[in-house]
């Protein structure tokens, strides 16, 4: 038992930390879809990526989200990039820091 609670709760840390950053990751995705269609823009982009972090983590890890205009491959585009603490030990130890990016080619007219 000494050996296989401390690695059991290792996991499901690792798995915790995992989820949150594949959730960010996948929200930010989103959010630069959206601020590249031709009818959005960088605000609007950061605003859905904050409300899916908040639907699917919680509104703590959708503080700090920014978009702006870049380059993608040489063509015009937009970046998301979310920022959060995740919790190392635990649901209330000292966290680790994560940073994902989201981008996306802008959407022309046709």
């Amino acid at each position: 038992m000494v050996v296989l609670v401390p690695l059991v709760l290792g996991i499901m840390q690792v798995a915790l930390v995992l989820h949150v950053r594949n959730t960010m990751t996948a929200a930010a995705s989103s959010g630069a879809r959206l601020a590249a269609t031709f009818d959005a823009g960088p605000e609007q982009g950061a605003e859905r990526t904050r409300d899916l972090i908040d639907q699917g983590l919680a509104a703590r890890y959708a503080g700090d989200v920014t978009a702006r205009p870049t380059r993608v491959d040489g063509l015009a585009g937009t970046v998301v990039v979310a920022r959060a603490e995740v919790p190392a030990l635990g649901l209330l130890g000292p966290g680790i820091a994560l940073e994902v990016e989201g981008h996306a080619v802008e959407e022309e007219l046709p």
